[in-house]
């Protein structure tokens, strides 16, 4: 896939156009569309989507948070075999352009649009005034062709982007990753903590997000895993403030089961696999390790149970 995101594409495409946040098995299935409508077309293939969410601009006083950054959503749809995949900056500015300038400058300038995917419920130009059949008028005014993605397709997955994070809120990783058709994952650098993890016995990775607008999951215990030097390393992840040994700060760490070499200043992408428990604060040190045991415990029997042969049982 070439990315695209300051450039104009300088061949015809099919076009589909989204937020695309979580790429989840809804989105997975207009990409599906895609592929198959720009082989058969003999067009180049092309996600346009937008960042910042245009509600991170237009509703700052929500704070949404994202089930992905860009980069990871980049990386998704990669995955799934587009030609291109151009971002394009959300601003004020730009969600003030009419419809036909929306149409004419990123379209079929930016874009070479021989053909447009959309949804049935698609709004676009300013104030999102315009729908699918101003997009038809604009087509056939500009030379592309729209095909609608009916209210029956889009209905029968029964998954959005809101679903999965609601679910995600409420620690529901299992639900979410069905949504998602795979785990919901987290990526950042290991950095330094206070280290007293390792004092009784359960050293962990300390994560840190950079993307302030990532959506965490509900504070407790997980099972995840992580795949570092090419095979998958299972543990169970923390996040919280850690309330039995004292903490202001939420963290995200990582006891890796069978895993003692230093993961210092390395990205990881941990992936969500099942939560365990909610953050408690427990009355000693030993009856938080005691505590952490039937957790480990826990997790052994969870991969086994679930077939993950890597897993160290």
């Amino acid at each position: 896939m070439k990315d695209a995101n300051n450039l104009t594409i300088n061949q015809p495409t099919v076009v589909t156009i989204g937020t695309f946040d979580g790429v989840h098995v809804g989105h997975q299935k207009i990409l599906k569309r895609l592929i198959e409508s720009a082989k058969k077309e003999e067009l180049a293939s092309a996600v346009l989507t937008f960042f910042p969410h245009p509600r991170m601009v237009l509703q700052k006083e929500m704070d949404i948070k994202l089930i992905q950054t860009i980069n990871e959503r980049q990386e998704v749809i990669q995955s799934e075999g587009i030609d291109y995949f151009i971002v394009h900056p959300f601003t004020k500015d730009f969600s003030r352009l009419t419809a036909q300038e929306y149409v004419e400058q990123i379209l079929v300038k930016k874009m070479k649009a021989q053909k447009v995917i959309i949804g049935y419920d698609h709004h676009f130009g300013r104030n999102r005034a315009a729908d699918i059949h101003d997009l038809r008028k604009l087509g056939k005014e500009y030379g592309f062709e729209v095909e609608e993605i009916s209210k029956k397709d889009i209905d029968d997955v029964a998954v959005s982007s809101t679903k999965i994070r609601k679910a995600l809120e409420m620690g529901h990783i299992e639900k979410a990753n069905i949504y998602l058709g795979r785990p919901f994952s987290v990526q950042g650098l290991v950095v330094h903590g206070n280290g007293k993890g390792k004092g009784f016995g359960f050293p962990t990775a300390n994560l840190a997000v950079e993307e302030t607008y990532k959506l965490i999951p509900k504070i407790g215990v997980y099972i995840v895993r992580s795949k570092i030097k090419g095979h998958y390393v299972y543990g169970m992840m923390n996040i919280g403030f850690k309330p039995t040994v004292g903490s202001d700060q939420q963290t995200i760490e990582t006891y890796f089961i069978n895993w003692s070499e230093s993961l210092y200043g390395k990205k990881l992408k941990i992936e969500f696999l099942s939560r365990i428990r909610g953050e408690k604060q427990f009355e000693s040190i030993a009856k938080l390790k005691e505590a952490m045991q039937a957790d480990l415990h826990f997790t052994k029997a969870y991969l086994k149970e679930h077939h993950y042969e890597d897993a160290p049982f």
